[in-house]
């Protein structure tokens, strides 16, 4: 298996960023539920959240916050199967 890596992340709005990842795959995240440990607290505020940068594996924060590409891809790809099954309960 390939190592799991950000190339490229894009502000959208609120905690959401789109991010395209080495497998040519790009999904967007809302992170704003996983702000919640003391690292993560400067996030908080938009103006901060707003202006990460990548790093060579994937994006971080001036006071060193990151998250792993594995676990922003879990994550971004679990938002998006919730959204899939909710528009389907909601269509049915």
């Amino acid at each position: 298996m390939e190592l799991l890596l950000v190339e490229k992340a894009k502000y959208l709005n609120n905690y959401k960023i789109q991010l395209t990842f080495n497998t040519g795959e790009v999904k967007a995240v809302d992170l704003y539920n996983t702000l919640n440990k003391p690292i993560f607290e400067p996030l908080k505020k938009i103006s901060f959240f707003k202006n990460f940068k990548m790093d060579p594996f994937t994006i971080e924060w001036e006071n060193g916050a990151d998250f792993s590409p594995d676990y922003l891809y879990r994550l971004a790809t679990e938002q998006e199967n919730k959204t899939t099954t909710n528009k389907v309960q909601n269509a049915i």
